[in-house]
């Protein structure tokens, strides 16, 4: 049997965390055996569906690297799919019309709310007469179409991720409701449980990957694919998403969005690492770091955890740092440009390419997030540099002015300089002034940069002079000192 899963994301906002992590474990399981990954788009919900969300949730998966194989399909395409199925369910005795008011199902939730009972519809409309059915139509009520669930009946499936799992009917609510009514239509509007069944069944979808929160779902859907005559796929319910108190993780939690981490900075490859360790582990318990390609070939659900997994900021900040310090410099440069434009610095991309390249090597190591080259670099562009309060407070020293004064007297006979030179002068400074290296040097870093520590000195003052701004930095730093 070939694999085939799906993605089914609904477009009423952007790709969520959650709904992504879904998709990766879902391309991961396919591409571990072989099979297909469908993308399929649930947008029957059409006051709240957009579609600029329907392209967020495109544009975040193919930003992921997560190709589909199928797709997208849209629910809205397949309505005669939902309604074909629903007049099955109605022919076969398995659905029937309800046409209790909405006032009626209110007193009815209120009254079981009183005798400290669970919210259910008792079924009042399953076994109407036709002469009762003409009644309710020609009070003009609308009916909705229910699927008869029967309460002794237990539902069982064994779960990809948690073994076993087992549903009373008497558990999920009453007859649920599997179509509305919708203007004119006789059979109306397909809802969820209903529409994911006909599609998953017309798809060939061989198991169902989604979060934990659907498990009541499951145990409706199966009765749905019986009632169909349909082979029921497996399932898999994964961990949810836990914020630092243990609870799902939600928009109140602030960044949720995948494309809110594309916008903080995030690579698409550290965060699709990372979504793979919530609720995965590999085999080899030390190895953190790997490509979708290389997670899919150790993939499976006997590795996935059954309990919730906390999303982790620090974990998620050094996966992203270790693929930055990984990309060459010419990629991270091509990556960093369009913040340094962002930022308003003044470069040419074309001609001062290398000097560009020179810049990311000297701060590439210590990067997290891709903003991050933004406050690194900002000295390397601007004309000017304030102290902050350690520099500032070394540059009341008297030892600090000499210092300074003695180098750009040495700079004087040197049009060029390099590594060879910087390090020369320092040496000579250092010998004819009596003063320590340490304090030369953090002089020297103070008046070119502003602060007393930062990368390699040498290295920031050649990208500094190569843009003429080292003579400049010192002439401020000896008139304020």
């Amino acid at each position: 049997m070939s694999v085939r899963v799906r993605i089914a994301p609904s477009p009423t906002g952007n790709l969520h965390i959650g709904t992504a992590r879904t998709a990766v474990f879902n391309w991961l399981f396919a591409r571990r055996h072989g099979g297909q990954f469908i993308l399929r788009v649930e947008d029957t919900d059409k006051e709240r569906s957009r579609p600029e969300y329907t392209q967020n949730i495109l544009e975040g998966l193919t930003w992921l690297g997560l190709n589909w194989d199928e797709g997208p399909l849209f629910q809205s395409k397949r309505l005669d799919l939902y309604r074909k199925a629903t007049q099955t369910l109605l022919d076969k005795g398995f659905a029937y019309r309800c046409y209790s008011t909405e006032a009626e199902l209110e007193e009815m939730r209120s009254a079981q709310k009183a005798r400290r009972e669970a919210p259910r519809y008792d079924n009042r409309h399953r076994n109407l007469t036709p002469e009762q059915q003409a009644a309710f139509e020609a009070e003009g009520r609308r009916p909705v179409i229910r699927f008869k669930i029967d309460d002794n009946r237990e539902i069982v499936w064994n779960d990809m991720v948690r073994g076993k799992v087992s549903w009373r009917g008497s558990d999920l609510g009453g007859d649920m409701v599997i179509a509305r009514a919708s203007g004119e239509d006789a059979i109306g509007q397909p809802l969820y449980n209903l529409a994911v069944v006909v599609d998953d069944i017309d798809m060939q979808i061989t198991h169902v990957i989604r979060g934990e929160d659907h498990i009541a779902n499951t145990a409706k859907q199966i009765l749905l694919y019986e009632a169909l005559s349909a082979a029921v796929p497996e399932f898999a319910h994964t961990p949810l998403i836990l914020n630092k108190e243990g609870k799902k993780l939600s928009k109140r939690d602030g960044v949720t969005s995948i494309s809110d981490f594309q916008q903080m900075g995030y690579t698409a490859e550290a965060l699709a690492n990372y979504m793979t360790l919530l609720g995965w582990s590999s085999p080899d318990s030390t190895k953190e770091i790997f490509t979708l390609d290389e997670a899919a070939q150790e993939f499976s659900f006997e590795r996935v955890n059954n309990a919730g997994a906390k999303f982790d900021w620090d974990k998620l900040n050094w996966i992203n740092g270790q693929y930055l310090h990984a990309l060459p410099v010419p990629e991270l440069t091509d990556r960093l440009i369009p913040y340094w434009q962002a930022a308003g610095f003044e470069f040419d991309p074309v001609s001062d390419r290398p000097w560009l390249e020179q810049l990311v090597n000297l701060i590439g190591p210590s990067l997290t997030r891709l903003p991050d080259a933004v406050e690194m670099s900002r000295v390397f562009f601007t004309q000017t540099v304030e102290l902050n309060e350690e520099a500032g407070a070394h540059m009341q020293q008297a030892a600090a002015g000499d210092a300074l004064s003695a180098i750009a007297s040495a700079l004087e006979s040197h049009e060029s300089l390099t590594s060879d030179d910087a390090q020369t002068i320092i040496k000579q400074v250092t010998k004819e002034k009596n003063l320590k290296k340490g304090l030369v040097m953090r002089s020297l870093r103070a008046a070119l940069t502003g602060e007393v520590h930062g990368p390699d000195l040498i290295e920031s003052w050649l990208l500094l002079r190569a843009r003429g701004l080292d003579r400049l930095r010192l002439q401020q730093a000896l008139k304020k000192s």
